[in-house]
């Protein structure tokens, strides 16, 4: 799988539509978490691949809220993207959208199912003593999920969806989201922080 840009590439085209530290810093994490998959799934040899798709996942969400997943594909071609990295950044809006690709692609998949999760954990960790994940554990996580009015914009209908589309109990994505956001936490807050003070 060939993304067609690298990763400074990526972030720059990334850049050019999003201004917001907040969805820049979402983006920075599931670029993490998707790397960590790579791994985890066994396709360590396409990590930049996997990575590239989750940092580009909301590229038209900041400007084209209205449009999301539908202007992607324009801004991702004419940022030199390849047909495999916009069918992977536009079907995980898939059932929430007017996209009609399904995921298909293990990674596709993982994408769509831990995009709202990992807003559901990160909102979580910010109202912990130590705003942190390194601490959090499942429960925690499940308790927050089934508290409809805590993080209410992250869909639980998608993210139950993404592990039945995976074959997974809900529990071991939750374990395996809480895992990958612990490996690029350190990095990502470094990296937000930067965007902050820029």
């Amino acid at each position: 799988m060939k993304a067609g840009i690298d990763r400074q590439q990526a972030w720059d085209l990334l850049k050019q539509y999003n201004k917001d530290p907040f969805h820049l810093q979402h983006a920075l994490t599931v670029e993490g978490v998707m790397k960590w998959f790579a791994g985890d799934q066994g396709f360590a040899g396409e990590q930049e691949f996997w990575a590239i798709a989750g940092l580009l996942h909301d590229i038209d969400f900041e400007q084209f809220p209205q449009e999301h997943c539908l202007k992607a594909p324009d801004l991702l071609r004419a940022g030199g993207c390849s047909d495999e990295l916009i069918h992977a950044v536009c079907c995980h809006g898939y059932g929430m959208t007017a996209v009609d690709a399904k995921p298909e692609h293990p990674m596709e998949k993982i994408l769509f199912a831990c995009d709202e999760l990992t807003g559901l954990v990160w909102a979580a960790a910010i109202i912990r003593p130590s705003k942190s994940v390194m601490d959090m554990e499942v429960k925690s996580v499940k308790k927050k999920f089934k508290t409809p009015a805590f993080a209410a914009g992250c869909s639980r209908k998608v993210i139950e969806d993404g592990a039945a589309l995976l074959g997974w109990e809900l529990d071991t994505l939750m374990e395996k989201t809480l895992l990958a956001m612990k490996s690029c936490e350190a990095e990502v807050n470094a990296a937000a922080l930067a965007i902050k003070n820029a």
